[in-house]
């Protein structure tokens, strides 16, 4: 491995923060962006008409090329397909993230993320190779999650949902880190800032992953057409710049193991504690219930299980503008909640909702839109589904709560 500049000051690059490495047969030329500058598409868009390169590699997964040139991608989403697998997290994720990008390309008229699009679309154009080497978005969300405590996941759901709503400009400090950093880490800065698992998961790792995607990539790369060994040009955040040039330079770890690592997302336990104990909880309540109290004392108790959960649960889904119906959904599906997290309330009710108000294209066209406003979040179908989905859920666990300690004062009494 050499590290050698060979740019000559009036090449496309020479203003740009970039580093060179060259490794194993390829010349990778790292070309440092920020999302929201347009001297960064210019500089991209250069360099690839330049012909120095034979590949071009950008810091994107196929999920986000796509929202990116296809502007009718999130139509094309089967909600009632996300809401079945349990994704409904990660949709909420990434409609913030695209909030967030919405605000941006308003205030500084630069569509984020316009230099790596760029990339993409230019390189195919003349016809070279094209890899994406970031990691899908959902996975990467997934690892954090689950480096995360239940208060640290809550934070993030509660910022996520206050990034949907948000309609403020996005501040010059903001701005100004954004142009030396990274799109994510701009998006869940206060929480990575707060928790170096977070900032480990969401920047430093997506480093060594993108490294590892680039070697692979550079494996079956070819010598260049013009002699000596293959140029790739890799377009990546500024900030990612220092530490995918360390990995590149220094990581010796086999490609497909490491992509298998950083891929890796830890399977719940299979024994879910919580939800024992709950139900331990629960039903030795009501039986105890049935024999220090009798059926008057027993049947009370389920009573009042039923009504604290699953009223809190359907008033929930009320205040999201639920169908009767979803309504209850709700209602019948609280009580069991806590009990069985197959039947999650917030998800029944919401697939109840999204099946019997199917949001159209027209909804998901507007959705990046809606969201923006208050009243847009009832307006539009996918918007009321997630509403329906996180307040019903609020609702229940508000329930589970008041109806545990109603009884616990029962019991005790």
């Amino acid at each position: 491995m050499t590290d050698a500049p060979h740019i000559p000051a009036q090449a496309p690059l020479a203003e740009q923060p970039h580093q060179i490495v060259e490794r194993e047969g390829v010349h990778y030329t790292l070309l440092g962006t920020a999302h929201v500058s347009r001297s960064s598409v210019e500089a991209v868009r250069a360099a690839i008409a330049s012909g120095e390169f034979d590949s071009v590699a950008v810091e994107l997964d196929a999920g986000r090329l796509q929202s990116l040139t296809d502007p009718d991608a999130l139509a094309k989403l089967d909600l009632i397909k996300v809401l079945r697998e349990g994704k409904t997290h990660l949709f909420a994720a990434n409609l913030a993230l695209a909030a967030y990008q919405r605000r941006l390309a308003e205030q500084l008229d630069v569509e984020p993320g316009a230099e790596l699009k760029a990339g993409a679309l230019d390189a195919r154009e003349r016809g070279l190779p094209v890899h994406l080497i970031d990691r899908e978005v959902g996975l990467t969300f997934k690892r954090a999650l689950q480096r995360l405590s239940w208060w640290g996941r809550t934070k993030i759901s509660a910022g996520i949902l206050a990034g949907m709503f948000a309609d403020e400009e996005v501040g010059d400090d903001e701005i100004e880190k954004l142009k030396q950093g990274d799109m994510l880490e701009s998006s869940f800065g206060e929480f990575a800032q707060d928790n170096p698992a977070l900032y480990e998961t969401v920047i430093a790792e997506r480093d060594r992953y993108m490294a590892t995607r680039l070697r692979q990539a550079g494996h079956g790369a070819l010598p260049s057409p013009a002699g000596g060994p293959h140029r790739m040009l890799a377009v990546v955040g500024a900030g990612h710049l220092a530490g995918l040039a360390k990995h590149l330079r220094e990581d010796q770890g086999e490609p497909a193991a490491t992509l298998a690592e950083l891929e890796h997302v830890q399977e719940k336990s299979s024994i879910p504690w919580f939800t024992i104990l709950l139900t331990s909880f629960v039903l030795g309540g009501f039986a105890w219930g049935f024999y220090r109290g009798g059926v008057d004392v027993g049947s009370d108790l389920i009573v009042q299980w039923v009504l604290a959960t699953g009223i809190l649960g359907a008033i929930g889904c009320a205040i999201a503008g639920g169908h009767p119906l979803s309504i209850l959904a709700a209602f019948i599906a609280s009580p069991l909640t806590p009990l069985h997290p197959a039947l999650a309330s917030g998800t029944v009710s919401a697939l109840v909702e999204a099946t019997l108000r199917k949001p159209t294209y027209a909804d998901f066209m507007a959705l990046r839109d809606d969201v923006q406003t208050l009243k847009g979040w009832w307006k539009n179908r996918v918007a009321r589904v997630l509403l329906n989905f996180f307040l019903t859920s609020l609702g229940t666990a508000i329930g589970v709560w008041t109806g545990g300690l109603r009884m616990l004062g029962k019991l005790v009494g």
